[in-house]
């Protein structure tokens, strides 16, 4: 979603650290260049007139012209603004209450169904045991897509017979979790427009009815400052807590998560990074503004290695690299566990200085590079792929006969799998540790 916005702000800011001492002039022109991006991006206009001040302010200090990193300094000025920018209120996710309940309100379409479940997940992650209610009555198959996501989760759902009242159906779903000894209640309520009354009186009544701890708020990041709108509407009318950001991974500006926050005062607590339950991340205003700048994520970077590799698999690799007997069975392996982390672009966005790499990250993707790549290996008998040295003409014609591919892409990835397999002969017999999870590029 970030990557015009990143790309520009990185090419203004890196004009920047080039220099080392900087002028008035030369800030009052990167300014100016960060003033269009973040316009272009969407965000809104007094919220970027403030920021813009505000960096501007602390960059023409004299204390920062004067000094030989002058660039470094502006640069770091704005990552310490964007996080400020991203940080209104209380981002903590309150889980008080037996049962705690928890009600996810939005626009039709916003993605609350796939949020509820998604939520739940991360819910479970916590050590928390929770119940996911469909509460919402009229939109067809609404209740059937929350058991299917219930059933994949192993989660119990919560529904009402038809005709059931809303109220009834979120008082039902807290009985049940009392009764199934659960200690939070996820309420997916129906998607409502701000200017249908009864439906947003409806969903006062549910708010009064249950007293849900957390009412977050599920926002498409892709409507653009027509979210700031709605966000404004919902919380006029019901007592919100918070935000979730979905489509953050879409093709839109951003400019509705950057100043969201800013102008309505509600905190962001988690962002939709995907269509899958486990692409929920929880928001951390720092992380998103280092992405933004290009300067990485490797906290939630590890995180996600964490949650995706096997501890056992991690120290068996890691021995094969000690001693340099890697496979292109464990470099299939590899890119596998690679994959489940997330999309290629996401994971590279996540690496300091590898945000740039991102969209070719993401075009070699699209291309089916990494596809090739496993199509090949998995053609191969496991002789050859345990020792590619012995693929002569006819047995790398078959292999590309068989994955589909050109007889040009196999030779490639095997030039490619023997300089790898060089290198950590080096390393090895220089005592150097061998890098875990690395993967050649195609």
């Amino acid at each position: 979603m970030f990557d015009a916005l990143s790309e520009r702000l990185r090419r203004t800011l890196g004009a920047l650290t080039g220099r080392g001492r900087v002028t008035e002039a030369d800030v009052d022109s990167a300014m100016r260049e960060v003033r269009l991006a973040l316009l272009e991006a969407d965000v809104n206009f007094k919220v970027v007139k403030e920021f813009v001040a505000r960096v501007r302010e602390r960059a023409v200090g004299a204390e920062i012209l004067a000094s030989l990193t002058a660039g470094q300094q502006v640069v770091q000025i704005v990552y310490e603004e964007l996080t400020a920018l991203l940080s209104a209120g209380d981002r903590t996710f309150h889980l008080a209450g037996s049962p705690a309940i928890v009600a996810l309100v939005g626009l039709p379409g916003s993605g609350k169904t796939t949020s509820a479940a998604k939520l739940a997940r991360h819910v479970v992650k916590l050590g928390r045991r929770p119940i996911l209610v469909a509460a919402d009555p009229y939109r067809p198959a609404a209740g059937d897509q929350l058991e299917i996501l219930g059933r994949a989760l192993s989660l119990p759902v919560h529904r009402a017979p038809a005709g059931t009242p809303v109220v009834e159906i979120a008082r039902g779903g807290v009985e049940a979790a009392r009764r199934l000894s659960r200690d939070v209640v996820i309420l997916d309520t129906a998607g409502r427009l701000t200017i249908d009354e009864a439906l947003m009186t409806e969903l006062a009544d549910v708010a009064a009815a249950v007293r849900p701890v957390e009412t977050l708020l599920v926002v498409d990041a892709m409507t653009g400052q027509e979210a700031v709108a709605v966000a404004l509407a919902f919380e006029a009318r019901v007592p919100l807590t918070g935000l979730i950001l979905t489509k953050i991974d879409g093709d839109a500006r951003g400019g509705a998560a950057l100043s969201i926050s800013s102008v309505t005062g509600l905190p962001v607590k988690f962002m939709g990074t995907g269509e899958k339950t486990d692409a929920l991340e929880v928001f951390y205003p720092d992380r998103l503004a280092g992405r933004i700048l290009g300067m990485g994520d490797i906290l939630t970077l590890v995180e996600r290695a964490q949650e995706t590799y096997d501890q056992g698999q991690a120290a068996k690799l890691e021995d094969k690299l000690r001693k340099a007997s890697f496979t292109l069975d464990d470099m299939l392996e590899q890119l596998q566990q690679v994959q489940r982390m997330g999309p290629l672009g996401q994971i590279l966005g996540m690496i300091p200085g590898m945000g740039g790499m991102a969209k070719e990250a993401e075009a070699a993707v699209d291309r089916g590079d990494l596809k090739r790549v496993e199509a090949i290996i998995r053609s191969m008998t496991p002789r050859e792929r345990r020792d590619p040295t012995v693929l002569n003409a006819s047995r790398r014609r078959r292999i590309a006969t068989g994955s589909g591919t050109t007889l040009t892409d196999v030779n490639r990835l095997v030039k490619q799998f023997a300089e790898m397999q060089k290198l950590m002969k080096q390393m090895a017999s220089s005592g150097r540790r061998a890098p875990a999870g690395l993967i050649g590029r195609h």
